[in-house]
């Protein structure tokens, strides 16, 4: 009998174009493996939005900027993530624009933001930070 693998959500796929499963993507980054660079931190934090995972999300807010908690919206549904751009701004620090488009009460939305992630160091190596976002 085959079994179920779950597909990451962030969409990113192989360079054959086969969709990655999230036990191969996002999946390790989840459960404390460091992002290797700022667009993996950015479809990291879009599936842990989709998968509802609170605590990553506010673990990879970069500490200047991060809520002291976070409420995330019911009853939404998350359709895609399309990453536009990802580019170096200089020595550990980049930029990451993006698409995420989702459907609230009816309602689609579709949020095009560039994010600004710092990486830092920390007691493991160092990680990748988002700070914060301009809407496009």
């Amino acid at each position: 009998m085959p079994h179920s693998v779950t597909l990451c959500p962030c969409g990113r796929t192989t360079p054959k174009g086969q969709a990655l499963s999230l036990a191969d993507c996002c999946g390790p980054l989840h459960t404390g493996q460091a992002a290797p660079d700022a667009e993996r931190l950015m479809r990291s934090r879009y599936s842990a939005f989709v998968l509802g995972d609170v605590p990553y999300l506010l673990a990879t807010w970069h500490s200047s900027q991060r809520p002291a908690e976070l409420t995330l919206e019911q009853g939404g549904k998350w359709l895609g993530l399309e990453i536009k751009q990802h580019r170096v701004t200089g020595v550990g620090t980049a930029e990451v624009e993006f698409v995420a488009r989702f459907r609230v009460g009816g309602k689609a939305v579709r949020q095009h933001e560039r994010s600004r992630f710092v990486r830092e160091p920390s007691a493991d190596g160092d990680r990748w930070f988002y700070v914060d976002g301009d809407e496009l």
